[in-house]
Order: C-alpha cells, then sequence, then structure tokens
C-alpha cells in the first residue's frame, strides 16, 4: 500500500476535533444519552488492489446498562466506494447486555469487490506449486505466476455468535450461525485456451476439491466457549480474552460440502508500571484449522479475516492462507505525556505462519513476519477509544499505513 496523503492526515485531525466537540455537547444532556459515543471518521486512502477508496468507517462505544455492573459495548463499520468500482460495507459489533448477562458478537459483511491471492502457505511464491508452474496434466506445467492472481468476486458474510454467562464468572457459552456466500468470481489470470495455459491457484484447488470456480456456499453452526476479564473491551488495561470457536458446516445447512473448522484464540497484557496501566506489552496469537471434510479455497483460514479484521498490518487481507494458519502479535504500548493519556504510542511486531497440505507446506516451515509503530489520541476517555494510526513493514516488499478506532487487540 502507497503511503496515505496528507489528506488523510487532515481529516483525521477533523473528526478528533469533532469527536471532542460531540463530547463536550454530551455532558450537557442526560446520564442515558452520554453513554454513547459515535465517531464518524472518514476513510480516504489508496492501493494499488483497490485504487482510491472514499466512503466512512464510524466506530461506536456504549453501555446496555450500568457501567459498574457491564462492560462497554463497540462497533465498527465501513462504508466505501473505491476507483476500481468496488462496494465495501461492514458492520462487526461486540455487545454486552445489562450485567454482562449475554454476550452477542456479529460480523456482517457485503463487499463488490477484488483482491489479491498468493496460493496456500507462508512462504516465496517460489516455495510454492503457482510460482514454478502447476502440473495439469503428466509432464506438463502451467505458466508460472510469480506474483499476485487478482480475483473479482461478491462476497456475502452474516456470522452471530450468542453467548451466555456463566453466573458470576467471566466465562460464558453460546451457539452461533456463520453464512459466508462467494459468488460472481473472475479469477483474472485464469487462461485454459493458450499454448502455456495459465492455471491460477484458486481454480487447481476448486477443481481438485470439486467445488464450483465461479460460486460457493458455506453455511453452518459453531459451539462458542468465551473468558472474558478484560476491563475493558475497546482498550484493555488488564484482564485475558480466551476465545474458542468451533464450526460445522453440514451440507443439509446449505453448504456445497460437509466440514468442520477451528478457532483457539488468546490475548493477555503485562503492566510495566502499576501507576501508569497505558504503559504494557500485550499478546495475541490465535490459530485457525480445518479438521475435517473440503472447504473452498476463498473460505480457507486466511490472514486479515479475524471478526475485526486486524491481524497482519503490513500484508494484504488474504496474503497468506492455508489449510491450517497460525498468527501471534506483541505489541508494546506506552503514553507520550507524563501525566495525561491523551497520546500514546506503539511498536509491534507479528508473525504468520500457514501450511498447504498438498504441497508439503507445513505449519512453521516458514514464518512470514511483520513490525512496525503507531500513534494513538485517546479521543474518549470514558470509552478509552482511541483512534489509531499506524505504519507497518512486511517481507515481499509489503508494508503501508493502518487507520481506525480502538487498539487492534
Amino acid at each position: 500500500m502507497k503511503k496515505l496523503p496528507l489528506l488523510v492526515l487532515l481529516l483525521l485531525a477533523t473528526a478528533v476535533a469533532w469527536a471532542k466537540d460531540k463530547n463536550t455537547e454530551k455532558k450537557k444532556k442526560d446520564k442515558s444519552e452520554k453513554n454513547l459515543s459515535i465517531i464518524p471518521l472518514p476513510a480516504i486512502a489508496y492501493n494499488p488492489t483497490n485504487g482510491w477508496l472514499l466512503g466512512v468507517a464510524p466506530g461506536a462505544s456504549w453501555f446496555m446498562g450500568s457501567p459498574d455492573s457491564t462492560s462497554i459495548s463497540s462497533g465498527l463499520g465501513t462504508l466505501i466506494y473505491t476507483t476500481k468500482h468496488q462496494f465495501l460495507f461492514t458492520a462487526k459489533t461486540n455487545v454486552f447486555l445489562d450485567g454482562d448477562r449475554w454476550n452477542l458478537m456479529g460480523d456482517w459483511r457485503y463487499f463488490i469487490s477484488s483482491a489479491p491471492t498468493y496460493g496456500l502457505g507462508t512462504g516465496p511464491q517460489s516455495g510454492k506449486p503457482v510460482g514454478t508452474g502447476i502440473e495439469y496434466a503428466e509432464g506438463q506445467f502451467s505458466k508460472a505466476i510469480p506474483d499476485a492472481q487478482m480475483m473479482d468476486f461478491h462476497y456475502l458474510r452474516f456470522h452471530e455468535t450468542v453467548l451466555k454467562r456463566i453466573e458470576d464468572t467471566r466465562y460464558f457459552l453460546g451457539l452461533g450461525y456463520h453464512l459466508d456466500i462467494h459468488s460472481q468470481i473472475e479469477d483474472n489470470l485464469l487462461d485454459l485456451d493458450s499454448e502455456e495455459p495459465t492455471v491460477t491457484s484458486h481454480y487447481a484447488y476448486q477443481t481438485n476439491k470439486g467445488f464450483s470456480a465461479e460460486k460457493y456456499t458455506v453455511s453452518g453452526l459453531s459451539l462458542n466457549a468465551l473468558l472474558d476479564s478484560r476491563d475493558n473491551a475497546v482498550n484493555p488495561y488488564s484482564g485475558r480474552y480466551a476465545y474458542v470457536n468451533l464450526r460445522v458446516n453440514p451440507k443439509f445447512f446449505g453448504s456445497d460440502k460437509s466440514s468442520t473448522m477451528l478457532w483457539l484464540e488468546y490475548r493477555d497484557y503485562l503492566h510495566l508500571d502499576e501507576q501508569r496501566p497505558r504503559h504494557l506489552i500485550g499478546f495475541w496469537t490465535y490459530g485457525w484449522f480445518v479438521t475435517s471434510g473440503e472447504v473452498p479455497y476463498m473460505d480457507l483460514p486466511a490472514l486479515g479475516w479475524d471478526q475485526f479484521g486486524r491481524s497482519g498490518r503490513a500484508y494484504t487481507q488474504g496474503r497468506f492462507r492455508g489449510e491450517d494458519l497460525m498468527y501471534g502479535e506483541v505489541e508494546y504500548r506506552f503514553p507520550l505525556q507524563k501525566n495525561k493519556e491523551t497520546f500514546g504510542g506503539v511498536v509491534f511486531l507479528n508473525t504468520t505462519t500457514a501450511s498447504n497440505r498438498g504441497a508439503d507446506i507445513n505449519l512453521f516451515k516458514y514464518l512470514d513476519y511483520a513490525y512496525g509503530t503507531g500513534l494513538r489520541v485517546m479521543i474518549n476517555k470514558k470509552s478509552r477509544a482511541n483512534l489509531a494510526i499506524d505504519y507497518a513493514f512486511g517481507k515481499y516488499g509489503a508494508g503501508g499505513f493502518y487507520f481506525g478506532i480502538n487498539e487492534v487487540f
């Protein structure tokens, strides 16, 4: 991703000023109205995949009950149109009902979009079958693809999970429903008619597994277990987060093929100064695995496809994909002022490993890392909502600016 223009920073500054004005106005209103904080963050950026992106990326935080007994709820959204005629809509929520008796997690998306894919597994393209040419017939190999494979598609996601708190603990159990539909897929580099055909990773995988290369659906239920003892879900200073999601996608629920998938996630926070709780080291790791059956190519575990799309700073969403994927990140967070909490900074390091079971690329064969730094501006001290501006560097020339609301994890 290319650097964002100065116009972005000016608009971000405008958003901060607007949010502070609105928070000042809210103090004059009644208590119930004060609980809601909305920040309509403008989204203007440029990258080679999307061209210019124009739209809004609002963030919100609120309480569904007394702040003394109810955790803060949060929501993030995007409504973006690009100069390459792409439309991106997302709505992602983490809601705690009064007294934290229930926790509702939502992830809704609708894309008319395009994105590059790079085959399965981490590591260089030369280490993947598509990088050297796929054997489509005995002794006959397709043209090698040394870089990205661009795809156009429509995508609908509806994920909603409902969890019930267990008595007075911070443990939750619940069920979820998950629907993913990819349609109108155009594999731009695919060329089967040339003397030296070009066979893409997507086409090779789909035909090998018996899926359509133009449309596919994954639909199913999930069993969920959650531990969430964080003191604040949008900007934690303490506590832990552990989440297990076992997703079952049977054919009778509408999936093209039956499968099961497992998500394991853990986050923790280590204080470095008890007097300044913002001075800490945060840890985040997750594993995502196809545990049985077959899953279509674009629905396989992939970097950046966590609920809030925050993993893998430096890389494009879906840069690494495989039947198994593991991710880890560590971030050092620190205040930039001696006595105030308005400005802070971060330094982070992340790494990803993914498998390609059909090409002898196992987990941990390759570790692709990224690192970066960022600025935090606390917009709302009550909710601890932050404006986050980061720059990250990765392998294979990856890198770019990221901006949003709240901490990454």
